[in-house]
């Protein structure tokens, strides 16, 4: 190829990603006004307010998911990391963007949360007993917490990938490989504490340890989901149209299978746990979510969550085929949007979802955070090439799978 040839692929792709980037953006606009003109048209500030959180919690799932798979990437050095990297680290790079797009959930806290509502704390001996925890101030702080180490993790492993980009210094994968160990362990902590602060606290009376574990599965699946669909979009442009082999999508899919099969597991192990143990605080979280129309809702987890992907995963035919595993990592996203939801929304409607004005703002809340976070990324993803440059990890490496069938 000539560099003139190089030079109109490169200007090609920088083309489209703008395109992508004008158009989520557009949508994400239109989506908050509609969200914002009817959420205060019809008095439903309350309802705008768990709408907007429902939507924020889906779309910080996978930049959070794409910092721990960037992570245990840099720890293992595999092949399969190298065409998703620079994807990941894209990902990575819009915590800002999603710092900022959680400010609407700073201030409607007192819609929000029973511990942010004065009396219903002064009429709850529970609230009162965890107000040291659960009150405005202390969350606000720990919630700067979460973002700092998420965004100083990012912040370093994208900075180190540049300069080695840059440089082709090998001490750099060193560097990053030494940060993502204790980083998981920051990350992990992280997502665990985000997770009971900002969801499972819609429910004060509730709790259970391992539901920072589930978030941490629904995260890593929705950002290799995420990830895959977006390489199957790519898969086409140089150069990655001829560095990626089958085997490597190969790998991604028994990534996805294993995401797949731990989500399922630790989402069983919560309700056998608490169910087997029916103790009145906590078995009235899964009456709500497991009968009538949340009911419903989980067998549609059950069967398209779980079932249907761990079958198809399981198939090479689908998994060494971009095309085929792109679909699977599609159905997955829509169904960890589904699995936020299920989570989420019954703290405020445990009769089950109805078809009415707050769905609608559901909807178009997930439209406008998720135009403006598939903005940012997409901004952020024609910065740097679409490949590696200089890792002594895949140096030559490269040559050899330069080209697969």
């Amino acid at each position: 190829m000539s560099a003139r040839d190089g030079m109109s692929s490169a200007e090609t792709l920088r083309a489209q990603l703008e395109r992508a980037q004008t158009r989520a953006f557009g949508i994400g606009g239109v989506g908050f006004a509609l969200c914002f003109v009817l959420g205060l048209a019809f008095h439903r500030a309350t309802a705008l307010h768990r709408s907007y959180l429902f939507a924020f919690m889906f779309w910080l799932l996978i930049p959070v998911g794409c910092s721990a798979i960037l992570m245990l990437h840099h720890m293992t050095g595999g092949w399969w990391g190298y065409p998703i990297r620079r994807l990941l680290e894209a990902g990575t790079r819009t915590f800002p963007i999603i710092a900022a797009l959680f400010v609407p959930n700073l201030l409607g806290m007192s819609r929000l949360y029973p511990w942010a509502q004065p009396d219903q704390v002064a009429a709850d001996p529970l609230l009162q007993y965890k107000h040291a925890y659960l009150n405005p101030g202390f969350f606000s702080v720990r919630a700067v917490v979460y973002f700092a180490i998420w965004f100083g993790l990012a912040f370093f492993l994208n900075k180190w990938s540049e300069q080695q980009d840059r440089t082709g210094d090998a001490r750099l994968a060193l560097r990053m490989e030494s940060l993502s160990a204790p980083g998981l362990i920051l990350w992990g902590i992280a997502v665990t504490f985000s997770s009971v602060d900002w969801v499972m606290s819609l429910e004060p009376h509730w709790f259970s340890t391992i539901y920072g574990m589930i978030f941490m599965m629904a995260a890593a699946l929705a950002a290799m989901s995420f990830v895959v669909f977006t390489l199957r979009m790519l898969s086409d442009s140089d150069p990655l149209r001829d560095s990626v082999t089958p085997n490597q999508y190969n790998d991604l899919g028994n990534l996805m299978l294993a995401f797949v099969m731990l989500w399922a597991y630790l989402s069983f192990s919560q309700f056998l746990i608490i169910w087997s143990g029916n103790i009145k605080d906590e078995i009235p979280w899964y009456i709500s979510r497991a009968f009538g129309g949340w009911g419903k809702v989980a067998a549609v987890l059950l069967l398209l969550h779980f079932a249907a992907p761990f079958f198809l995963l399981l198939q090479r035919g689908v998994k060494r085929r971009l095309r085929r595993l792109s679909m699977v990592a599609g159905l997955l996203m829509v169904l960890s949007l589904v699995d936020v939801y299920w989570l989420v929304a019954p703290a405020y409607d445990p009769a089950g979802p109805s078809m009415n004005l707050d769905r609608w703002l559901d909807l178009l809340a997930v439209a406008g955070v998720g135009g403006v976070w598939v903005g940012a990324f997409c901004r952020q993803l024609k910065k740097q090439p679409l490949l590696p440059l200089h890792d002594p990890r895949f140096e030559g490496v490269a040559l050899e799978h330069g080209h697969g069938d």
